[in-house]
């Protein structure tokens, strides 16, 4: 970093932009030519957002798909075949 960007002192606070984030948010790109872009963004489809506490123990995708298997095996088997037949239906 450059010298004249002197952060101590200060300190950050996790998860500020969270719930805002969740909801999506507006990009302005200033152009060269003066013109201004405005991009929306939101959360891709199946995308999952975490929080910042549960990030701490998921660091990567997956760690978060290990974990969610693991559940899966506890559920128990005529819900997970209810749910099945249910997006069988949706889908098809």
């Amino acid at each position: 970093m450059l010298p004249e960007y002197d952060f101590s002192g200060k300190k950050g606070v996790r998860g500020k932009y969270f719930d805002a984030y969740q909801q999506g948010h507006t990009v302005r790109v200033h152009q060269d030519d003066g013109s201004v872009t405005m991009q929306y963004f939101t959360l891709e489809e199946g995308a999952v957002m975490l929080a910042p506490d549960v990030r701490e123990y998921f660091p990567d995708s997956e760690s978060v798909n290990q974990a969610l298997r693991g559940l899966i095996g506890l559920i128990p088997h005529q819900a997970r075949q209810r749910k099945r037949e249910g997006s069988i239906a949706r889908t098809g």
